[in-house]
C-alpha cells in the first residue's frame, strides 16, 4: 500500500506537471518559477546548497528565501532533506485514519485551543480573515469549510496531551506522525537559520526563540464534495485566510485546489502540486516580527481545476499543514532593523496570539 502512495505522489505528480500548461495556462520558467500570473509568481528554491554549499552558496540560497518571503510570502522549497518514503508513510497513516468510523473520530474530537489538538469535524471549522466572533458564526453557519482534519501537537507537552487512536484502531498512526512532526521541527528551524542570515543576523538567532516544538500538524481529508455546492457565494473547500504562525509547510497530494492571493490584482493563482517540493508560506507572526518586511498572504483550498477533474464531483483530497510556531512564551516584536518608519503592531506573546486566533475561528 505504501508503495502505491509513493507511486501516487511521485510518477503521478510528475503526469500533472507535464500537462500543467495545457491545463491551468501556465508558463514554466527554466525550472526557477512555478506558476505566473501577470508578473506575479511562486518561485521554487533548491535548498540544498544551505546544507551543503560554501558560505557563499548558503547566504544565495538564503538571500532567496528572503526575497521570496518579502515578495509573495510563498516558496516550493526542493532539496528539503525529508524523504519522499516517510512523506508518503504519513499520507497513508492519514488517510487510514480517516477512514476510521466517525464514533471512533469523535471520541479524539479537539476541545481546547489551548491545546489546539484532536479530531475537528466537517463543518466545524470556517477559516476567515475576521476576529468578529459573530461574523465568523454566520459564516459556519452558511458556509463551512468541507473538511476535517485532525490536529497533533509536541507530544513532549507536559500540560496539553494528544488525542491518539488506540493501537489497535490504527497500529502506526502514532509513531509515523511523531517521526514525522520532529522531522519537519527540524526543517522549519533550519528555514529559520535561512531567514536570519538573509536578513543580516547570526545564523543561530531565532534559534532560542523557536526551539520548544510550539507547533502543530494538521492532517487534513477534503471529501469528494459536488461542484456546484463550492460555487455558491462564500463557499470554498477552506475559505480565504493567512495562517496566524511564523511559517507553513504545505505537503500536497496530487489533486491541487490551493491557491495564492496576488496581493496586486487580489485575483488566485493555483499552487500546483511540484513533485519533490513543499509549498512554505509565512504566517502572520512572522510579518508582524519583520514588520511587515514578510508578506503573509491570503491563500485558500477551491475546487481543482482542469481536463483531469471535470466530473459532477470533486476529487477526494489529502494535505498535510505543519504550522510552524516561535515559543509559546516568545515576545513577538519588531525584529532590528526592520522598524522603518515605526512598528505597526504591538509586542505579542506568542501563545496569547495563537489561542486568541483559534478561539475565534472555532467557538
Amino acid at each position: 500500500m505504501a508503495a502505491t502512495l509513493i507511486s501516487r505522489l511521485g510518477l503521478r505528480y510528475s503526469a500533472l506537471e507535464t500537462r500543467g500548461t495545457l491545463d491551468h495556462g501556465r508558463k514554466a520558467m527554466n525550472g526557477t518559477r512555478a506558476l505566473a500570473t501577470q508578473n506575479f509568481h511562486v518561485p521554487v528554491v533548491n535548498f540544498g546548497k544551505f546544507w551543503n554549499g560554501s558560505p557563499q552558496d548558503r547566504l544565495a540560497v538564503s538571500n532567496e528565501v528572503v526575497r521570496a518571503f518579502k515578495e509573495v510570502g510563498f516558496l516550493y522549497i526542493k532539496n528539503h532533506n525529508i524523504d519522499q518514503n516517510i512523506i508518503a508513510r504519513t499520507f497513508y497513516e492519514s488517510d487510514e485514519f480517516f477512514k476510521l468510523p466517525q464514533e471512533v473520530k469523535d471520541r479524539l474530537a479537539w476541545e481546547d485551543p489551548r491545546a489546539n489538538r484532536g479530531y475537528v469535524k466537517q463543518g466545524r471549522e470556517r477559516v476567515t480573515q475576521s476576529n468578529d466572533p459573530d461574523e465568523i458564526a454566520e459564516l459556519r453557519r452558511t458556509a463551512p469549510d468541507i473538511k476535517e482534519s485532525m490536529e497533533i501537537g509536541n507530544d513532549s507537552d507536559p500540560v496539553w496531551r494528544n488525542h491518539w487512536p488506540s493501537p489497535i484502531e490504527a497500529p502506526k498512526f502514532t509513531p509515523t506522525m511523531l517521526e514525522f512532526y520532529d522531522i519537519c521541527h527540524e526543517l522549519h528551524m533550519d528555514v529559520l537559520r535561512a531567514i536570519a542570515l538573509g536578513l543580516g543576523f547570526e545564523e543561530n538567532y531565532f534559534d532560542p526563540l523557536a526551539d520548544g516544538k510550539y507547533h502543530t500538524m494538521r492532517l487534513l481529508n477534503y471529501p469528494p464534495v459536488a461542484r456546484e455546492l463550492l460555487a455558491a457565494e462564500g463557499q470554498a473547500r477552506a475559505g480565504a485566510h493567512s495562517d496566524y504562525g511564523s511559517l507553513t509547510f504545505v505537503f500536497q497530494d496530487e489533486v491541487g485546489g490551493l491557491e495564492v492571493q496576488n496581493p496586486h490584482t487580489e485575483n488566485y493563482i493555483p499552487a500546483t502540486p511540484i513533485p519533490g517540493t513543499i509549498v512554505v508560506n509565512v504566517g502572520d507572526l512572522l510579518a508582524r516580527w519583520s514588520n511587515d518586511l514578510f508578506r503573509s498572504t491570503l491563500h485558500r483550498v477551491v475546487s481543482p481545476t482542469g481536463t483531469d477533474s471535470t466530473g459532477a464531483l470533486t476529487p477526494k483530497r489529502q494535505s498535510i499543514a505543519y504550522f510552524c510556531n516561535p515559543n509559546a512564551d516568545t515576545i513577538v516584536e519588531c525584529l532590528p532593523g526592520c522598524e522603518g518608519d515605526g512598528p505597526k503592531y504591538p509586542a505579542v506573546r506568542t501563545e496569547d496570539y495563537i489561542v486568541g486566533r483559534l478561539d475565534a475561528t472555532y467557538n
